[in-house]
């Protein structure tokens, strides 16, 4: 009778994890069922090009020809044009430089117990000394204009300058939109609106023709200037829309709360309603951020040597044609690498913040 009566052992491990995960649903079943198929048909002939038959020693593009699978010799080649575009060869090390110092400059940010006043402090160093081992002209570096900037630091300025200065942008449009107020929230609603009913390229050609025209004859203004306003613009009007989502989570007892304190409208802002708001919406800013990180290669258009661009210079190497595939895999790598890690972080942060509401 025991025997009847006693349970079923729990399934744990390797099974449970594909039942969960793979097999929750027959829909997840069949998506699962779907994908396997694809990657049974897909995958071999793909590492067959991309390894087994693949080119990593050839010196030419003549050799590479000859071979059945991909080239990967012509992103060995050709990695330096790839990644700093026309920037003159002999000072390339100024802007692997720069790539190297944002990059830790991010990762340092994201350790938690770095997040102290002094940040900001290392935030204005660090930008103004990839500013000065870009442009040059001072401490015996060579002068080099913005228009021969190229590849990924022209990327990561863009889409980090364009975060950095959207973001407290957006918020405060967000603020207008809900103010009471109703100049400043009908401005925020245009700009709002306005910004996030025009597609990015728009954004940039009015950037690029269009706002030299407002400015006296003679004065010019820095056409990599000009795409990071408009990156700016852009991003600033879906950041404020998504802030505003977050403040409209918030119940109104905790305005309420914050007014029976005592609180100015900016203190009870900055102290209660934003780091509530914010928390909500960390999912679809990051979706925001790692938009914008890929949008950066729209800036093609207006002449601007991003990575995209500058890997097709690299394609018109007479010697090197014909490998476009092997250069657009080796910059969706490239791509793929900071957005995901930009969607790891995200998660992290989210369990982080749901562990210390836990407590």
């Amino acid at each position: 009778m025991e025997n009847i009566m006693q349970k079923p052992p729990k399934q744990t491990g390797v099974w449970l994890w594909l039942k969960d995960n793979l097999f929750a649903t027959p829909a997840h079943s069949f998506a699962t069922i779907l994908v396997l198929w694809f990657l049974l048909f897909s995958l071999p002939a793909v590492l067959e090009w991309g390894l087994l038959q693949a080119n990593f020693t050839a010196t030419s593009g003549q050799e590479c020809h000859a071979s059945a699978g991909a080239c990967w010799s012509f992103v060995q080649h050709k990695y330096r044009m790839i990644l700093f575009g026309i920037y003159p060869f002999d000072e390339q090390w100024r802007p692997f430089l720069v790539c190297i110092l944002l990059i830790a400059l991010i990762i340092f940010s994201a350790i938690p117990r770095f997040w102290q006043k002094y940040l900001v402090l290392i935030w204005v160093t660090v930008l103004s000394l990839c500013g000065v081992l870009m442009h040059g002209g001072v401490f015996g570096l060579s002068e080099i204009e913005t228009a021969r900037w190229g590849g990924l630091p022209i990327t990561l300025i863009l889409a980090i300058f364009g975060i950095l200065i959207a973001t407290p942008l957006g918020i405060l449009l967000a603020l207008g939109r809900r103010s009471d107020m109703p100049i400043i929230r009908s401005l925020s609603i245009m700009y709002i609106e306005i910004v996030r009913g025009v597609p990015f390229v728009s954004l940039l050609f009015m950037a690029s023709v269009m706002v030299p025209l407002f400015f006296a004859e003679g004065f010019s203004l820095d056409k990599l200037l000009r795409a990071q306003i408009a990156v700016i613009v852009y991003v600033s009007a879906y950041i404020a829309e998504v802030v505003r989502g977050g403040l409209q989570s918030i119940p109104k007892g905790q305005f309420e709360g914050a007014d029976s304190l005592g609180l100015t409208y900016w203190q009870s802002m900055r102290l209660v309603i934003l780091p509530q708001a914010l928390k909500v919406v960390i999912p679809p800013l990051v979706s925001i951020f790692i938009s914008i990180f890929k949008d950066t290669s729209l800036v093609v258009i207006i002449g601007i040597y991003d990575l995209t661009l500058s890997a097709k210079v690299a394609l018109a190497d007479p010697l090197w044609q014909g490998f476009s595939v092997e250069a657009y895999v080796f910059l969706a790598f490239i791509y793929f690498i900071f957005c995901y890690a930009m969607s790891r972080y995200s998660r992290y942060i989210e369990q982080r913040l749901d562990l210390a509401r836990q407590r």
